[in-house]
């Protein structure tokens, strides 16, 4: 991966150089060439293509934001309102994350998001102790966890 960023700065530069421009549109320009070619030249180049990695990056970024968002507007209803109807629980979440920074990010996901708290990563790491203000269903729970932040960083570190 860091083989195929290097080649395709390299050839933005080499873009610039050929037009005797040296701006950031000429460059942006130049990048959009390489990443067509290291696309194109795929094939030959050892790894997968960077700029996969690049979008699920993005996309885990977004998906925070989303959850973030509607998380935040849940809290604050919940908070709001003049009864609470809140059911608090610790819930038990098996995970198929196996390295640290896998786990370190999930669990900081989790806990970044308002209404969430991870108390405890159990020490063989496949299980995260996560506190949450509502649990109706811990299946469902579980589902939404897995389903979105977990995938996603899978996206990003396979």
């Amino acid at each position: 991966m860091q083989l195929q960023i290097l080649m395709n700065i390299t050839i933005a530069f080499i873009w610039m150089f050929f037009y005797n421009s040296w701006n950031l549109g000429t460059f942006f320009n130049g990048y959009i060439i390489g990443l067509g070619l290291l696309f194109a030249l795929r094939r030959f180049i050892p790894g997968p293509f960077y700029f996969k990695k690049i979008v699920a990056i993005v996309k885990l970024i977004f998906l925070f934001l989303k959850e973030l968002v509607l998380s935040s507007v849940f809290v604050a209803k919940e908070v709001l309102r003049p009864k609470l109807r809140m059911r608090p629980g610790i819930i038990a979440v098996p995970t198929c994350l196996k390295s640290d920074w896998e786990i370190t990010i999930f669990a900081c996901l989790i806990t970044l998001t308002p209404g969430t708290l991870t108390l405890e990563v159990s020490p063989e790491g496949d299980v995260l102790y996560i506190h949450s203000m509502d649990v109706p269903d811990t299946e469902e729970f579980i589902d939404q966890i897995k389903n979105t932040f977990e995938k996603a960083i899978m996206e990003v570190s396979r």
